[in-house]
C-alpha cells in the first residue's frame, strides 16, 4: 500500500453505560445523544498526512457494524478505563478481519499490556512520538510500540482538532484543551502520572484558532475547557483571558463555557472576575472530603488551607456555579464520614456533587503504595465488562479497606440518600440562586444560543412537570424563586435542574446495586480478590 494514501477508521470506543458522567436522559431532553466528542482522536486525525482520508465513528453515538472496518486501511482506536472493554472488542474485530489497529490514549499508556493485541500501540502523548510511529508505518512496519518521552510534548505544535469529523447535533458541548498537567501531588490521581507536575499551555493565539474553527463550522453554545486544572499554570491563563473575552464580545458571545480548576480558584478574585467575563459559567472542583486528616494524608494538603464552603461560596460571587467531587474509602476517614460529606454539599450549596468510591487507578502514588502493602486487587487494572458496573461509584475500591468494605458501603450509600432526593437537589438548586451574581455579562439572556435556550427550557418544564411528576413540587418551587429573585440565573439553573433528569434515577441505581454489594457480605458470598504480592 502506497505511504501517501491511507483510509484511517477513527473508533471511539463506549463507555460505561453505568455511569456518573453519561448524562444519557439529560442528553435526550436537550435532544443530543452524548456529553462531549473524541478531542483526542480528533487531534490526533489533525496529525496525520493531509492525503489520507479520515473518517470517525463515535461508539457512544454512531451506528456501528465490523463491516465498517472493511473500508479501513487502519483503525486508530483507544480511550480511558470505563471504555477498556469497548477497546478491547474492537481490537478483537480488527484483527479477525485483518485489518492493522493502533491503540493508544490514557489507558493504553497507564496498563499497556493490557493491549498487547493490538498490531501498534502509541503510548503518552500524541505530539511526542505520532511521527516516529508514521514513519515506521511509511517504511512499511506493520507491528510495534512506540512510546513518548513523558512529559515533554510541545503543546504548542498541537494543530487544531478536526471539528470538522464531528456532528455537533450528537453532543450537548464541544471541548478544548489550553494546558496539560496540575502542580499538585494528589496521591489517586493519574494526572500528573500521564502529564506531569509542569502545567504546559497552548498559545492565546492557538486556542483562539481552535475557537476560530469553531465558529466557522457554525457551532454555537457549550465549550468545556478539559484541562485537568485550568489555574495550575495562573500566569499563562490570566495572559490567555482577556483576549478571549475580546474575541466573545467581537462575536455576540457565541460560547458559554465551562472547565475545572482547584479550589484555591477562589483565593483570586481578579481571576474569577476574567472567567466571570470570558462567560464561564461552571467549574468542577475535586474537593474529595471535608476532614483534614484524610486531605492531609492523600497528599490534598490545598483543601486544608482554606475554608472549602466559603471558597464555594467567593464563586458562586463571580457568576459560576461548582460542581464539584467527594470520595469515600480513604484510609483514614472516620465512622462519620457520611454525615460529615452530606453537611459540607449542604453548607456549600453544591447541586452537582458527584460522589464515588475510592479506585486506584494504575500508576498512581495510591496504586504503588497499595502494591508495597499487599493491599491492592490482582485486577485492579482491569476495566469491569459488565457495563451496569463500570463506575467508580459501584465498582471503586478495589483494594482490601482499613475499615470493614460494609461499613464504608454503608457510609457511601448515606451520602448518595442524603444527597440526591428530590427535595435536597432542588434545595440546593435554590440556595445556589440566592448566591449566584449574574451582573456580568456571564448573566447576559439574549445571545447567539438565545433560541436554542428557549427550546431547551420549554423541554425541561415539559419533563419535570409531566414526566417526572415525582420531581414537579421542588422543580417548580426552585424555578419560582429564580424567576422572582434572580431571574438572569436562569439559564444556569436551568442547566442543574437538568442534570437532575439523569442524577436522580442515577442515583437510584447506584442504590440499588450498593445495597447487593452490602446483602452479598452480609449472607458471606462476597469473596475478596487475590492481591498483588507485597513488594
Amino acid at each position: 500500500m502506497a505511504s501517501d494514501v491511507c483510509n484511517v477508521l477513527l473508533v471511539y470506543p463506549r463507555f460505561n453505560a453505568g455511569s456518573f458522567w453519561n448524562y444519557g436522559a439529560t442528553c435526550e431532553l436537550v435532544g443530543a445523544k452524548y456529553p462531549a466528542p473524541p478531542l483526542g482522536l480528533i487531534t490526533v486525525a489533525a496529525m496525520l498526512p493531509k492525503s489520507w482520508n479520515v473518517r470517525l465513528i463515535d461508539r457512544n453515538t454512531d451506528p456501528y457494524e465490523e463491516e465498517d472496518l472493511d473500508w479501513a486501511d487502519m483503525v486508530f482506536t483507544g480511550g480511558m478505563l470505563p471504555q477498556q472493554s469497548d477497546a478491547l472488542k474492537i481490537i478483537r474485530q480488527c484483527k479477525s478481519r485483518n485489518v492493522p489497529v493502533v491503540v493508544g490514549g490514557p489507558d493504553a499508556t497507564s496498563s499497556p499490556e493490557v493491549y498487547a493485541d493490538a498490531d501498534f500501540r502509541v503510548l503518552g502523548e500524541a505530539e511526542g512520538i505520532l511521527d516516529r510511529f508514521l514513519e515506521a508505518w511509511a517504511q512499511g512496519q506493520r507491528s510495534g510500540t512506540f512510546s513518548a518521552e513523558k512529559f515533554k510534548a510541545d503543546v504548542t505544535s498541537t494543530p487544531i482538532p478536526r471539528f470538522d469529523l464531528l456532528n455537533f447535533k450528537n453532543y450537548v458541548q464541544v471541548n478544548v484543551q489550553f494546558s496539560r498537567g496540575c502542580p499538585f501531588t494528589c496521591e489517586f490521581c493519574d494526572i500528573i502520572e500521564l502529564y506531569g507536575r509542569v502545567p504546559r499551555t497552548k498559545t492565546s493565539e492557538q486556542m483562539l484558532a481552535e475557537l476560530d474553527r469553531l465558529y466557522e463550522l457554525g457551532y454555537r453554545g457549550h465549550v468545556d475547557f478539559v484541562d485537568d486544572n485550568l489555574i495550575g499554570n495562573k500566569k499563562a491563563v490570566k495572559a490567555f483571558l482577556p483576549e478571549l473575552i475580546k474575541w466573545q464580545k467581537a462575536r455576540n458571545n457565541p460560547f458559554e463555557m465551562s472547565t475545572e480548576a482547584s479550589l484555591n480558584l477562589a483565593d483570586d478574585e481578579a481571576l474569577l472576575k476574567m472567567m466571570q467575563e470570558a462567560r464561564f459559567f461552571s467549574v468542577f472542583i475535586g474537593i474529595e472530603s471535608p476532614d483534614p486528616d484524610v486531605l492531609n494524608a492523600t497528599r490534598k494538603k490545598q483543601n486544608t488551607r482554606r475554608d472549602i464552603a466559603k471558597s464555594v461560596h467567593k464563586i458562586y460571587d463571580a457568576g459560576i456555579w461548582v460542581l464539584a467531587g467527594f470520595i469515600v474509602g480513604f484510609d483514614q476517614e472516620s465512622d462519620q464520614v457520611a454525615d460529615e460529606i452530606s453537611a459540607l454539599i449542604e453548607e456549600a450549596a453544591i447541586p452537582v456533587a458527584m460522589t464515588g468510591l475510592l479506585y486506584a487507578l494504575p500508576n498512581t502514588q495510591l496504586t504503588r503504595r497499595l502494591a508495597k502493602e499487599g493491599r491492592l486487587h490482582a485486577d485492579f487494572a482491569t476495566d469491569d465488562p459488565d457495563t451496569l458496573d463500570g463506575d467508580q461509584c459501584t465498582a471503586g475500591l478495589n483494594f482490601k479497606t482499613v475499615r470493614p468494605r460494609e461499613q464504608i458501603l454503608r457510609d457511601f450509600r448515606k451520602i448518595i440518600e442524603n444527597v440526591y432526593s428530590p427535595e435536597a437537589y432542588f434545595r440546593r438548586v435554590r440556595k445556589v440562586t440566592s448566591m449566584l451574581d449574574m451582573s456580568g455579562d456571564n448573566g447576559a439572556i439574549l445571545g447567539a444560543g438565545f433560541f436554542h435556550d428557549l427550546k431547551m427550557f420549554g423541554k425541561i418544564i415539559f419533563a419535570m412537570t409531566f414526566k417526572e411528576k415525582t420531581y414537579r413540587g421542588p422543580f417548580w418551587k426552585a424555578l419560582l424563586v429564580t424567576l422572582f429573585t434572580n431571574f438572569k440565573a436562569i439559564k444556569p439553573v436551568m442547566m442543574m435542574m437538568a442534570l437532575y433528569v439523569h442524577l436522580g434515577p442515577f442515583s437510584r441505581f447506584v442504590l440499588g446495586q450498593i445495597d447487593k454489594q452490602i446483602e452479598e457480605i452480609e449472607r458471606g458470598e462476597w469473596q475478596a480478590p487475590a492481591l498483588v504480592a507485597a513488594e
